[in-house]
């Protein structure tokens, strides 16, 4: 793909819905997961900053940027639980990639299918570095949009065989169970989160309520479990009890907006916690033994979606799965706006 500067690229729903059944879902998780590996890896060449959120009675809305020096990129994301009543989406998202270089944006793309392939993505890259290496079982607690990519990604690069599902609402479970049917897990339905935590090597809570719940109590957690909670994204909403926190070694993202955040808002500011990039890069250690009980604090952080915009910038080189859009204005002279807008109006005046 060609790009004039001028115009910009624009991934629509239908063109990333398409790019990715055409390439895998699997397989772009798995790329993308690469992407978030490399950058990770260089996590302190990027400017960092939680989350700027605005919150309402009914969800928040944020913005999520973030800057490597060379190129900048954001994203627009909600997070409305109420919403599915209404027949919409909980999370909707969009997001820009630009070059530092000029200030143009070089890609404009929805976020809602890339976000969950890049939050399956993060969970399948942290559990692949702090589960237990023999683990094949996993727990999916919370059936809703994004059970299926976080099943499929720790399939892929986990290599997890069985897939336990429970949600308190059994149509959502059937509906995951009916869109994983195809694939080679072993789909287990289950009664409750405690059917489902039996005999699971990794869980995986993904629950929407904004509110403290508990959705995992601390009998439910044996040794040697890891757990990826990526439910819990804003003040005021958790899903593990306190005790789960206390007797775990706790990975997260960025600790700032993690506090905030995630379930270890529940914990003292000062309580440890390890950076995942550092395990990543062997700065720090992850997990020490198979009676270990590691937990992701996973409330998805801006250099993940960069990791992201990074990879869809670089499939359109080679699918073109997009739109030009006519974004920035191109006067004669760079000086002359208003010029360019008057011959305009000559223009339409002729035409």
């Amino acid at each position: 793909m060609t790009q004039n500067l001028n115009t910009v690229p624009f991934v629509s729903v239908e063109n990333m819905m398409q790019l990715a059944l055409e390439v895998g879902i699997e397989d772009c998780i798995a790329e993308i997961a690469t992407y978030i590996e490399e950058d990770f890896r260089r996590w302190p060449l990027f400017d960092k900053t939680p989350r700027v959120a605005s919150h309402s009675d009914v969800g928040v809305i944020e913005l999520m940027p973030t800057s490597d020096g060379v190129e900048y990129g954001f994203k627009y994301v909600n997070g409305h639980p109420k919403n599915t009543k209404e027949g919409l989406q909980t999370v909707t998202a969009f997001g820009l990639l630009a070059d530092v270089d000029t200030g143009y944006p070089v890609l404009l793309t929805e976020m809602t299918v890339l976000t969950a392939l890049r939050t399956a993505a993060t969970s399948a890259v942290a559990t692949k570095y702090l589960a237990r290496k023999n683990a094949h079982s996993m727990a999916m607690i919370g059936n809703g949009s994004q059970s299926e990519f976080q099943a499929l990604a720790l399939h892929k690069l986990c290599n997890i065989k069985e897939v336990r599902l429970y949600d308190t609402d059994p149509e959502a479970t059937r509906k995951c169970a009916a869109n994983l049917a195809d694939t080679d897990l072993n789909i287990v339905i289950c009664s409750s989160g405690q059917e489902a935590v039996e005999g699971a090597d990794i869980i995986t809570t993904c629950t929407a309520d904004k509110q403290n719940a508990t959705i995992l109590t601390d009998n439910m957690v044996g040794a040697g479990v890891h757990i990826n909670a990526i439910g819990g994204d804003c003040p005021g909403k958790t899903e593990l009890h306190q005790d789960i926190l206390t007797r775990s070694e706790i990975f997260v993202e960025y600790p700032e907006q993690t506090r905030i955040e995630g379930e270890i808002q529940q914990l003292d500011p000062d309580h440890p916690v390890t950076e995942i990039w550092q395990v990543m890069t062997g700065a720090a250690e992850g997990r020490r033994d198979d009676r270990q009980i590691t937990l992701f604090d996973g409330v998805g952080f801006a250099i993940e979606d960069f990791s992201a915009l990074r990879w869809l910038r670089d499939k359109l080189k080679t699918n073109a799965r997009c739109e030009m859009l006519d974004m920035i204005a191109d006067p004669d002279d760079p000086r002359d706006l208003y010029g360019m807008v008057q011959r305009e109006k000559q223009r339409m005046v002729t035409k």
